[in-house]
């Protein structure tokens, strides 16, 4: 069976400043590009059953920057809606707000468009990428690669391993890396988690 090969973003100004950032297009920072060239050597001459990128301005980038041209948008690998928290730090959300928790509360609705989402709204979104892309990785045609978002590769990671959405919470992910989830004796693993390219400070 084929591994699914995670990639998350490089770094933009709000994932510096720690601000949530959902629909947001924020481009990449100079160091998030060249985080995103740093993780060539992990494809170079390699082929994939699928490459599959959200659609925002700073997944794309990532995945031709890291030597993966013609990745197919997934809009469903957007990052989690925040809703009302668009471009707020968590530290202001719990100068409000002392016990809430991003992975069991949620968030409140923002503007239009933008109703915010649960932790089961993601792992609704996770499970569909997930059908989708098991078909591939069964048939043994190559690994997968996904090119997204933390909050939402974290959730993903969770369901994939078998656990509710919310425990994405235990899979920190830093800007510029790779992580791999496989399979041993038929049960879904993490093989490599967090990984940056080589000589680029994670972030």
């Amino acid at each position: 069976m084929g591994d699914l090969v995670l990639v998350r973003h490089g770094e933009t100004e709000w994932s510096v400043s720690g601000q949530h950032t959902s629909w947001t297009d924020l481009p990449l920072t100079e160091h998030g590009e060249e985080q995103a060239k740093s993780l060539a050597p992990f494809f170079a001459g390699r082929s994939f059953a699928r490459v599959l990128t959200s659609p925002l301005g700073r997944a794309v980038p990532t995945a031709e920057l890291a030597g993966l041209p013609g990745a197919r948008i997934d809009p469903d690998l957007h990052e989690w809606d925040y809703g009302g928290y668009e471009g707020v730090t968590t530290r202001a959300i719990h100068a409000e707000r002392p016990d809430w928790v991003l992975w069991t509360d949620g968030v409140p609705p923002g503007p239009d468009g933008h109703p915010g989402e649960s932790p089961r709204d993601v792992g609704e979104r996770a499970d569909r990428v997930l059908a989708r892309v098991d078909a591939a990785l069964r048939a043994e045609e190559g690994d997968v690669v996904l090119v997204a978002h933390a909050h939402f590769l974290r959730v993903l990671t969770a369901r994939r391993l078998g656990l509710p959405a919310g425990s994405g919470r235990l899979f920190q992910l830093a800007t510029g890396t790779v992580s791999r989830l496989s399979t041993e004796h038929g049960d879904p693993v993490i093989a490599t988690w967090n990984e940056p390219g080589p000589a680029v400070t994670v972030g």
